[in-house]
């Protein structure tokens, strides 16, 4: 008997303990990388991050940075080489506040403990810097003129214990969180005042009336710190809206649009360092025939003709960073189950794919001098990791740093598998093998990825398949139509087709990957979350040939989906009437026998708990007898689209596993205790 490596995957709590990295920061002179690790807590019931600095040059261990009770987030360098950050901890030179909103600290470049420099009532986000000046994001109440007069309206409030809101305008609520009173607003603060040791930030408020428009933005800062340019939302007729670019005059506040045409959205907008040209990120607006389309655009700073950049490249730009000569940018793309780095000149829009290994990478950050390239590089099976690569070398393998953190071993092996479309598109996926499956073949559970524009190609804490892999079973990770990385017109075979392509790609490698002889095709499951829900509801009307199917935050009822999402108008662009009468896995209810676990948050507004209570109404009133059905729904009060609090995640896992190893394996239905 082959025996098998323990594995921090065995245990749900040590899986747990894993640490997190996520972001990068680099100081202007290039010696110092920054990344924020996320960590178990002493309670084990959150996660708090905290900043560690790691060497770019690769010879020094990772240091840590900052300790707080409440974790750090969002580092930024000062030009003088100070670290900014925002957190919740408490002001050590002022009275200890609960709930206390995100501030902005300094961490002296030269040494010593960092100090608060800048707060607002509502919070302070998002820092960047740029000629020695912050421009931040903060939540201001509508009616306030300033910091005093913003919390005046907070504390009656909080007295009256008043939450309603009164809305003129749509969305009212996103992703997770309710949308109002208070409005997002830009802040800029000259960091020379930070000097001061006992100094703090004056703010200036760019956009005192900005309304939805700053609403989930992204902001950049040109060098000489005299604009920023930003995401600024349009109300539309209709109840839609769009994604327009801004420049604001940091001195003045005076604002003029730089990019904005109704047939496109905008957003991510990138100064050149040379402060003359702004990258931005475009998308067209879908239709009922046409999906989606991403390219990079250039605009002058100044203002002037847009050019298209990337338009004859048949990927979609995710993140974007400039070189230091202004000459080209590095660009993260979904590639073939991979997430590359590729260099794009800015003159002729020749195309270099810069990695060549199975990495997908993320927070490209370019050397002062411009040849190096630092990224954190994650995989299906790795998890991010900082790396450093040359910056015009194609097809290279990335040079790792020493990191806070050492990868975890995994329980398996990951290999790809291949077949052809119902209409002869090649299609490919990931499999991940639990050890042993040579010898003895093991289940398969099939997950989706939600999105659905989107691609199985990297590490995810939340949908973990070496989970799964730990406990015996294969994971097929497939890319069906709607996937991104395998062009533009892949991704059109699946719109608005949902149960037509994306449904039949699924099962063809499904059926490939139960031709090998390492997968025991006699014990199979269906799983996904969102889009991958939504799949997984769709295939339980229309197959019986798995054992189980999990779903979760899914998709149900189309018509009612796309009306009471937190974003209606965009779903309402695809999903016309006809669309969503025809595509709707609610329809198909009467013909479900495969066992469902249906899971949902009370809190998603992506997904609204609506669709999880109208499935579980309607999967249980096809059941005749009401002692002997298959069905479980496992819910959450508090948790949203994803189930992110650490005690939640292990009993979503331990449910999930307890589901399929009862259908797929045998054994009796072993209840967490903790929901008994």
């Amino acid at each position: 008997m082959t025996t098998f490596q323990r594995t921090p995957f065995h245990e749900l709590p040590d899986f747990l303990t894993l640490p997190r990295l996520a972001g990068l920061a680099l100081s202007p002179d290039g010696k110092r990388l920054v990344t924020t690790v996320a960590q178990l807590n002493a309670e084990r019931n959150a996660f708090v991050s905290a900043l560690w600095e790691i060497d770019p040059e690769g010879n020094r261990p990772a240091r840590r940075l900052t300790r707080g009770a409440t974790g750090e987030r969002s580092p930024a360098f000062t030009s003088d080489g100070g670290l900014l950050f925002v957190s919740t901890r408490p002001d050590p030179d002022g009275k200890p506040e609960e709930d206390r909103p995100g501030a902005l600290w300094l961490l002296p470049g030269d040494g010593g403990e960092a100090r608060l420099v800048g707060e607002r009532p509502g919070g302070i986000a998002d820092p960047v810097t740029a000629g020695g000046v912050v421009v931040v994001t903060s939540m201001t109440m509508p009616g306030a003129v300033s910091g005093a007069d913003d919390e005046r309206r907070r504390t009656a409030r909080r007295e009256k214990k008043v939450t309603a809101m009164l809305h003129t305008g749509y969305p009212v609520r996103l992703w997770d969180h309710d949308l109002g009173p208070d409005q997002a607003r830009l802040l800029v603060g000259d960091l020379s005042s930070a000097g001061d040791p006992a100094g703090k930030l004056e703010w200036r408020d760019l956009t005192p009336a900005p309304g939805a428009a700053l609403r989930d933005t992204t902001t950049d800062v040109s060098p000489d710190g005299t604009t920023v340019v930003a995401d600024w939302q349009v109300a539309e007729p209709h109840a839609a809206s769009r994604s327009t670019l801004v420049a604001c005059d940091l001195a003045s506040g005076a604002r003029r649009t730089l990019l904005d045409d109704p047939a496109y959205e905008f957003n991510a907008g990138r100064i050149s360092p040379d402060g003359r040209t702004v990258a931005a990120i475009r998308t067209s607006r879908s239709t009922p025939e046409r999906a989606n389309q991403v390219d990079l655009v250039l605009v002058p700073l100044a203002g002037g003709p847009v050019r298209e950049l990337t338009a004859a490249w048949d990927r979609w730009p995710l993140e974007v960073r400039w070189t230091p000569d202004s000459a080209a940018l590095i660009v993260v793309a979904d590639e073939h189950g991979r997430a590359p780095l590729f260099r794009v000149s800015a003159r002729d829009a020749a195309v270099t794919r810069l990695t060549g290994d199975d990495g997908a990478y993320s927070d490209p950050r370019i050397s002062p001098d411009g040849e190096s390239v630092y990224a954190l590089r994650g995989a299906v099976d790795a998890p991010p990791a900082p790396v450093r690569l040359d910056a015009h070398a194609p097809d290279q393998r990335p040079v790792p740093l020493l990191g806070p953190t050492e990868a975890p071993t995994v329980p398996g092996s990951v290999t790809e598998v291949h077949t052809a479309a119902v209409d002869g598109t090649a299609l490919r996926a990931w499999l991940v093998l639990p050890p042993g499956a040579t010898e003895e073949p093991a289940p398969l559970l099939v997950w989706v990825h939600g999105g659905p524009m989107t691609s199985w190609n990297a590490w995810h804490w939340r949908w973990n398949p070496w989970l799964l892999a730990a406990r015996g079973y294969a994971v097929l990770l497939p890319d069906p139509a709607l996937s991104t990385g395998y062009g533009q017109a892949f991704l059109q075979r699946g719109w608005p087709h949902w149960g037509d392509a994306p449904y039949t790609d699924v099962l063809a490698l499904a059926d490939a990957a139960e031709a090998r002889p390492d997968i025991d095709a006699s014990r199979t499951a269906a799983m996904g979350g969102s889009f991958g829900g939504y799949m997984a509801n769709w295939i339980a009307g229309h197959t019986d040939r798995f054992d189980a199917i999990v779903t979760h935050a899914s998709l149900w009822a189309m018509d009612q989906f796309v009306r009471t999402t937190d974003a209606a108008y965009y779903w309402m662009a695809e999903m016309a009437e006809e669309v969503a009468s025809r595509n709707s896995p609610h329809a198909h209810v009467d013909k479900i026998t495969t066992p469902m676990l249906v899971i949902h948050g009370d809190k998603d507004y992506r997904v609204p708990i609506g669709e999880g209570l109208r499935l579980w109404w309607e999967l249980l009133a096809e059941q005749a007898d009401p002692e002997n059905q298959p069905h479980r729904f496992l819910y959450f009060p508090d948790e949203n689209h994803w189930v992110l609090r650490p005690q939640h995640a292990a009993l979503w896992y331990q449910t999930v596993i307890a589901f399929l190893d009862h259908h797929l394996l045998g054994k009796d239905f072993e209840i967490p205790d903790l929901l008994i």
